[in-house]
């Protein structure tokens, strides 16, 4: 029963398939033949002898079916007729041409005289492509036309302006225009950044005004609604079209980003402006080749897997094809469920979870031994300021002995690299995490000269510094997040703190790419953007939940915590900003440490590491002379050893 079942369902495809393609063949057959004789008629001025009829008729066999198997050939046959497109003409017309020249040299061949005129040849070959062309071309016409009288029955569809560069606005409104989805709206102006283009249509949309007044433009225009495209703006200009809009009482909402609606990775859908916007990043455009030439094949190892910096470096990693992806934290939680996450993308790679602590050498060194891992990135680090001021000597053993260990087996077991990603806290350090974080640079870039020194190739050790990242556990946006879900107030330490941001994603992207470029030493800054004020970030969050400031939510100012500067530094003052070949990837020249002064630093710190604050920060001091820690005052001093 089953078999007789699959063979009529085989019989009626094939039948389907062969109705289609005599179709299409009747249909070509018929449009070359009336290109033909319309070729003739204008040759002749209209007036065709016997003697042209003659010819005419002769030569029609072998032309059509000459130019059949050049256009059987290629495959226009299998253009959806009603989804015809500027690509698909360009197609036509080179097949055109192509059938003409095959027709002509037949002619030439196998027959002494030549029976076909070459100017009726090349003029059948302009009709072909304009019956031919015009024939699909209204038939896409009708479609669209079918769907528009569609979308129109349709209630509720609000008017609305579409906001982004030109080149975004066409491709999203082509986009648009392929989809039966609109979320709702119809598009009935553009605002874009160039005035060259006031008063022309783009895809049979009118560009109403420039970005700049794109309130004025809205209520010019009745629309209800303003679409951002996503990364088409940058931060300030999404914050000033939020503000115009609101005093208005436009809708402003963000379209996703129109790169990934055309590959069909999302369905449109407009969405609340979200403070990532407002922040208005550019995507980052990977190069590929190097990384996957780097990563693809090699056993890679990724400390602090469960953190958002590691978490987010192995879903990069798993895209390049690594031969082994080792993941090592000491959080068994965390690495179960990463587990589930990244098993189902890591098609081709051997993914290892290990539960392991960085600070514990001997588990370490089992680690390298093996599975000899030939790439290390190094996120795992304890990142709260305050809560390392309260304990700074964990922090010593997390942050410079976890590095020391990591960096010392890359070294002793011939790994190819050593990323290590550190803070823009480490720029004249006023916390005990960021002091850390400078020592660990500095005995990373002295490694890396020991390196250097030896006769045969080492292991390349590259630092990648920058600041904060949206949304990563225990950082600024999630915690006013649940504030304003509680109701407030939203809490900030101080009027005129500023910091860096970037999206998780980005961050981890780049600290990838900064690996792969590093010849070794360097310690790599990203492009952090413009700092941001945490007091607008609140102001910001507040608005995007619907809510006023003052009225809804209070802005509460606590004052700073132990550790916390007003501002992030991603260079030091002896430091000099170097630009490499990517765009958003910059080099700081940074003054070094020989090696034996660094490792007894270090060798000193780890030994202190149990002993109480004060003398933790002076022995930290002494490796970093620019750090400037507030509790080394004299009355803070006190009050520490009387606590310890």
């Amino acid at each position: 029963m089953d078999r007789n079942r699959l063979t009529v369902k085989r019989l009626t495809i094939w039948r389907r398939r062969f109705r289609h393609r005599l179709v299409v063949l009747l249909w070509l057959t018929a449009t070359l033949v009336v290109a033909n004789f319309f070729a003739y008629l204008v040759r002749f001025d209209f007036g065709l002898s016997s003697r042209e009829w003659q010819r005419f008729l002769t030569t029609l066999p072998i032309l059509v079916g000459a130019k059949i198997l050049v256009f059987a050939s290629g495959r226009l046959g299998r253009i959806a007729h009603a989804y015809f497109s500027f690509i698909d003409a360009l197609r036509l017309v080179r097949v055109a041409l192509l059938s003409s020249c095959a027709v002509a040299a037949l002619d030439h061949l196998f027959f002494s005289q030549q029976l076909i005129p070459r100017s009726v040849l090349a003029i059948d070959a302009v009709f072909a492509v304009l019956l031919l062309g015009g024939g699909l071309a209204f038939r896409r016409l009708l479609r669209e036309r079918t769907e528009q009288r569609h979308k129109k029955t349709h209630a509720n569809r609000r008017p609305a302006l579409i906001v982004g560069t030109l080149s975004a606005s066409e491709v999203f409104l082509r986009s648009l225009r392929n989809h039966s989805s609109s979320g709702g709206f119809v598009p009935v102006g553009l605002v874009v950044d160039n005035p060259k283009m006031l008063h022309h249509e783009v895809s049979g949309v009118p560009v109403r005004g420039l970005i700049s007044q794109t309130a004025q433009t809205a209520v010019q225009t009745g629309a209800e609604a303003v679409l951002l495209i996503s990364g088409a703006l940058n931060g300030t200009l999404v914050r000033e079209i939020l503000t115009q809009c609101e005093a208005i009482g436009v809708d402003v909402q963000v379209i996703p980003e129109v790169s990934r609606i055309v590959k069909g990775q999302v369905d449109f859908q407009p969405r609340k402006v979200a403070i990532e916007d407002l922040l208005g990043r550019e995507s980052v455009q990977l190069d590929f080749q190097p990384l996957r030439s780097w990563i693809s094949g090699r056993r890679v190892l990724v400390t602090g897997s469960c953190g958002s910096i590691g978490s987010e470096i192995a879903r990069q990693l798993i895209q390049l094809a690594p031969e082994q992806l080792l993941m090592v934290d000491r959080s068994e939680t965390g690495q179960f469920f990463l587990e589930r996450e990244l098993s189902s993308r890591a098609a081709g790679v051997d993914l290892q979870i290990l539960v392991a602590d960085t600070t514990d050498r001997q588990r370490m060194q089992k680690v390298f031994q093996q599975y000899r891992p030939e790439v290390i990135f190094h996120a795992a680090a304890y990142k709260h300021v305050p809560l390392m001021e309260q304990h700074p000597g964990e922090a010593i053993k997390n942050i410079i002995g976890a590095t020391k260990t990591l960096a010392d087996l890359a070294k002793d077991f011939q790994a190819e690299a050593f990323v290590m990603v550190s803070t823009d806290k480490a720029v004249n350090p006023t916390s005990v995490m960021g002091c850390c974080k400078r020592v660990a640079e500095l005995y990373v870039q002295s490694l890396h000269r020991e390196c250097e020194a030896d006769d045969t190739p080492g292991c390349r050790f590259v630092t990648v510094r920058f600041g904060n990242v949206l949304g990563s556990a225990g950082s600024v946006i999630p915690v006013f997040r649940e504030q304003i879900r509680m109701g407030g107030p939203v809490t900030i330490t101080h009027e005129r703190m500023t910091r860096f941001f970037m999206t998780i994603p980005e961050a981890s992207q780049l600290v990838i790419q900064a690996g792969c470029v590093g010849a070794g030493g360097e310690i790599f800054v990203l492009d952090m953007g413009e700092p941001v004020r945490i007091v607008d970030l609140a102001t910001d969050m507040i608005q995007l939940s619907g809510l006023q400031v003052g009225t809804d939510i209070e802005i509460k100012v606590t004052g700073m915590r132990p550790g916390e500067k007003l501002y992030e530094e991603l260079y030091d003052e002896a430091e000099t900003n170097l630009p490499t070949k990517y765009e958003k990837i910059m080099v700081a020249d940074s003054i070094t440490m020989s090696r034996l002064d660094i490792v007894r630093h270090v060798s000193k710190l780890l030994s202190v590491a149990e002993s109480d604050g004060v003398t933790i920060r002076e022995n930290l001091r002494s490796v970093v002379p620019s750090y400037q820690p507030e509790t080394l005052r004299p009355a803070a001093a006190v009050s520490e050893r009387r606590a310890a």
